[in-house]
This record gives C-alpha cells, structure tokens and sequence, in this order.
C-alpha cells in the first residue's frame, strides 16, 4: 500500500481488508500502527546502516586509506542510500516522512535520527581527505559537506516520492556525485 503513488493514510482497516485479515489479526502482531512503522524503520536501519559500516569500513581500515578513499566512500553510501530508496518505493516513502503524516512522531524523530547517523558516517569519510587538503578546521568542513550530501539524497528521496516514483533517485547520479566530490 506505501508503495502506491499518492496513496492516502493508511489505516489498519484498509490494511486489513488488503491483506484479507481482521484487524484483530494485526493486533496479535502488532500492538498499534506506530509499532508496524517502527518495524519497518528497524529494517530500513538494518538494511542501510549495515551496508553503511561495510562500506565505510570501520574495522581494520587503514588511517592513510581511509583518508584518501573517504569522499568515494561518501559517494557510495550516498548511492546506496538513493538505491535502496529507488527499489523499496514504499519504504521511500517512510524514509522521507510523507507516510509518517499524522503518525506518533516518535516515527519521525527516529527518521530524523537515521539520517543523523547517515551524516555522522559521512563526515567519517570526509574528515581525513579535509585534513588532508590543508584545511584548518577539517572537522567543521566535514560536517559542511556531510550536511550538503544528506541534503541532496533527502532532495532525491523526497523528489522520487513526490512525482510517484516517476523521477528515480538515481537519475544522473554519478554525473551528480561527481559535482559533490
């Protein structure tokens, strides 16, 4: 049902009825709708973060690697983030909060706060290479750009959701990337 371009609030009724279930069903899975969300935002989590800590490569990373590879390893977090979107459109729309409307906005806060951990990951990669390039305060321009990439993959997510999936995340993604590098 999320995955349906200009859907309208989903209710566990409607649910229900579209998985030919009573809702008491869903209740013996799931406490209330806002425990259904978090469960979907648990799988978002495990799925990207995962993938996330791979590619960043926390264990056993060299500090020299690490710093000359970071803002590829930005890159590729940036473009997993916009891929898993692209193929999981439902979820797209949970990650960008447009399902999250009128929900607990503890579900929201607990989006905000993925995106948050996304940005600390990338301002991970992109600390070293600044200190590298001379900056005088590496950290601060780390943040800067981790902040402008976390932008532009919200602008993609909400964008692809917003033209019903008819605009994909990845359009020109690496003509893009490369104009963030």
């Amino acid at each position: 049902m999320l995955e349906q371009p200009g859907a309208e609030r989903i209710t566990t009724a409607a649910l229900a009825a579209r998985l030919d279930v009573s809702e008491a069903a869903l209740y013996r899975h799931f406490a209330s709708k806002a425990q259904m969300f978090e469960a979907l935002i648990d799988y978002i989590e495990d799925a990207v973060l995962t993938r996330v800590v791979q590619i960043v490569g926390r264990e056993g990373d060299a500090p020299a690697t690490a710093s000359a590879d970071g803002p590829q390893q930005a890159a590729r977090v940036v473009a997993l983030l916009l891929q898993f979107g692209e193929r999981n459109p439902g979820l797209a729309r949970v990650m960008v909060g447009d399902a999250l409307v009128l929900e607990h906005e503890r579900l929201q806060a607990r989006m905000n706060q993925f995106f948050d951990r996304i940005e600390s990951h990338l301002r991970q990669c992109l600390r070293p290479a600044a200190g590298q390039a001379g900056s005088a305060t590496p950290t601060v321009d780390a943040q800067v750009a981790a902040s402008v990439w976390v932008a532009f993959a919200l602008g993609r997510l909400q964008r692809y959701v917003r033209t019903g999936q008819r605009r994909l995340p990845t359009e020109h993604l690496q003509e893009s990337l490369a104009r963030l590098l």
